[in-house]
């Protein structure tokens, strides 16, 4: 599977994504890594993911020799209160430092593993600017960073002010971004390109949902048509030609297969220009 080198870590090119699996997500999750996925993304955070459903299938597969841990990328999140429901993964009581660390502690356990390879901050506690929890919160991730715990941090569901903010101040940049990507406004251009400026991974998540009616014509469905693949497969080749780390959410093994198979042909640089600026 293709990688590519994020501050000194090899990282697959393409995530299967746990988000709404529910109580499908362990079988969803081993027929992922059948299928060849390599990476995958879920959260602390019970209200949208089953992450103990995603550790059951990872410590099955590594049982029986599917793979070794070595071969797997494991991201996971931390989650503020507001996004979680009932079901916490640390002391509501707690400073949020502690919070994040109890999450962390949480996750390994749901996650059968003694380290992450990439621990998400799950979003900023507010859409405007960063706040006192959110510097608390990063600082926490730093130290985990440090002391080995995560290989890598990052941050999801960001705007393009709250990443200037980030970097002004941090004293590790983020690794990753991951955001809902929307053609309308060129794929998140302007916060690719901060990232691109920064070392930082852009993962895109949404792709193909958040795009319904944009896929419908224009260039994605020229190339569908030069090249013979699925809308799926341009969407997802545009995006790693575009610099992005893609996700995908289906649940569907041919499609499984189908998206993994996208790292076989190549789109032309102009196709790709025009896919980014939504050529009509």
């Amino acid at each position: 599977m293709e990688a590519r080198e994020v501050q000194g870590v090899a990282v697959p090119w393409f995530f299967y994504g746990t988000a709404w699996k529910e109580e499908r997500t362990a079988a969803l999750t081993a027929l992922a890594l059948e299928a060849g996925f390599r990476a995958i993304d879920t959260a602390n955070q019970r209200r949208h993911y089953f992450e103990e459903g995603v550790g059951e299938a990872v410590a099955a597969a590594l049982d029986r020799g599917l793979l070794g841990r070595a071969d797997l990328f494991l991201q996971t999140k931390f989650t503020f209160a507001g996004g979680q429901d009932q079901r916490l993964p640390y002391d509501p009581r707690a400073d949020v430092a502690t919070q994040v660390r109890q999450s962390f502690e949480s996750s390994l356990a749901h996650l059968r593993t003694p380290f992450l390879d990439a621990l998400v901050l799950h979003g900023p506690v507010s859409g405007h600017g960063l706040h006192d929890e959110d510097w608390e919160a990063w600082g926490a991730l730093e130290r985990l960073q440090r002391e080995g715990g995560a290989r890598l941090i990052g941050v999801s569901n960001v705007s393009l002010e709250q990443l200037r903010e980030l970097l002004r101040a941090a004293a590790v940049k983020p690794a990753f971004v991951q955001n809902r990507c929307y053609a309308r406004s060129g794929w998140d251009r302007a916060l690719r390109t901060l990232c691109a400026e920064n070392g930082i991974a852009y993962q895109g998540f949404s792709l193909l949902t958040a795009n319904a009616r944009e896929l419908q014509g224009g260039p994605v469905a020229r190339a569908v048509a030069r090249s013979g693949r699925t809308t799926a497969q341009v969407v997802f080749r545009f995006a790693a030609q575009a610099g992005m780390i893609p996700l995908t959410g289906t649940t569907s093994l041919s499609h499984m297969e189908e998206d993994l198979a996208s790292s076989g042909f190549e789109l032309s640089a102009e196709e790709v220009a025009a896919i980014e600026r939504g050529a009509p």
